[in-house]
């Protein structure tokens, strides 16, 4: 089954990220500007607690050792939530961040609009280069399905 429809347009390849707050495991604010000058994995998908979003964690914590790039999960999760999963999982190569208090992620258009998963982010993946700019996007066919990790990987050693 495709993903569930999504609230907008998604930010076309060679145009500017739009703004990205988050808020960390620790409830400080992030963004993504915070991440200027750095290649950039931008994983949003619906929640940690679902079995296929903590595999994406898991395996991009595994493939961002070494990489030379930044891997940011966004999702709607709480900070509490992505606390307890991070320190459960051993994710200390990834940043999470929870999409609840700006949704920013509406900007992206990556919010599902309709159904039962509506109000969650749909399963996204972009890499976004050193200066800002929109380089890769991979909507996955299903909400259930994984990314395509070796087409995220070659796009951001491109970039490095």
């Amino acid at each position: 089954m495709p993903q569930p429809p999504f609230n907008g347009q998604l930010p076309a390849i060679g145009t500017t990220a739009p703004q990205l707050r988050y808020v960390k495991t620790d409830r400080a604010e992030g963004a993504l500007s915070d991440h200027l000058g750095q290649v950039v994995v931008l994983l949003m998908f619906p929640s940690v607690d679902t079995s296929t979003c903590a595999l994406e964690t898991r395996t991009f914590n595994k493939l961002a050792t070494g990489l030379g790039a930044t891997v940011l999960a966004v999702t709607a999760d709480l900070p509490f939530a992505l606390h307890r999963f991070c320190a459960a999982e051993g994710i200390d190569q990834v940043v999470t961040g929870s999409d609840f208090r700006y949704r920013d992620a509406d900007a992206w258009g990556t919010r599902i609009a309709a159904g039962a998963m509506a109000g969650v982010l749909g399963r996204v993946t972009f890499v976004i280069d050193k200066d800002g700019t929109v380089r890769y996007c991979e909507v996955a066919p299903e909400l259930g399905a994984e990314p395509d990790y070796e087409a995220a990987l070659r796009a951001t050693k491109e970039l490095l």
